[in-house]
């Protein structure tokens, strides 16, 4: 059954409504640098995470995915990223991440991957546009929902994960 929203969208006036909230954490690190097509391929491994909000809660299914990431020429990362949550009532979803994670100054990646590998500091996340749309495969019931709504995430950085927070296109 889909959750009732009170509010719907019109074409000139879109609206939102907050879903839940994921923070994960990553795992182990593979990297594929130098590939002819000019890019590199990252997969980060997701270890474990909670799902936390008014329609989904839940946790992420441990080493169940990872993000797959494209790492462009022009410093963007293009994300790709499955992994299963299992809602508090045993329900598991498949979740399919993509998006960007785009710095908005020209060192602001090198600085990520200093905060991130080498005890670097935190960068602030107004520094970088970290963007998802998820889509969902689930059985009949009640989260299938999730399967004929559009969400959009917005996500921020820590140093051993992300926390993305997802919304339902009215």
């Amino acid at each position: 059954m889909q959750p009732y929203f009170a509010e719907t969208s019109r074409p000139d006036e879109p609206r939102f409504e907050f879903l839940f909230e994921i923070s994960l954490e990553w795992g182990g690190l593979q990297n594929i640098s130098n590939m002819p097509s000019g890019h590199g391929r990252g997969a980060t491994y997701i270890e474990k995470g909670i799902v936390r909000g008014p329609h989904l809660n839940g946790v992420i299914c441990p080493r169940s995915g990872a993000d797959w990431a494209q790492f462009r020429p022009d410093t963007v990362l293009g994300l790709d990223a499955r992994y299963m949550l299992e809602a508090d009532d045993g329900t598991l979803i498949l979740m399919h991440n993509k998006g960007y994670l785009a710095p908005r100054g020209d060192d602001v990646l090198s600085r990520i991957q200093a905060w991130m590998f080498r005890d670097g500091p935190e960068v602030p996340f107004e520094e970088y546009y970290l963007r998802v749309t998820p889509t969902f495969e689930v059985e009949t019931g009640r989260y299938d929902w999730l399967m004929r709504t559009i969400v959009v995430g917005i996500g921020s950085r820590q140093k051993v994960g992300n926390t993305i927070r997802y919304y339902a296109l009215l």
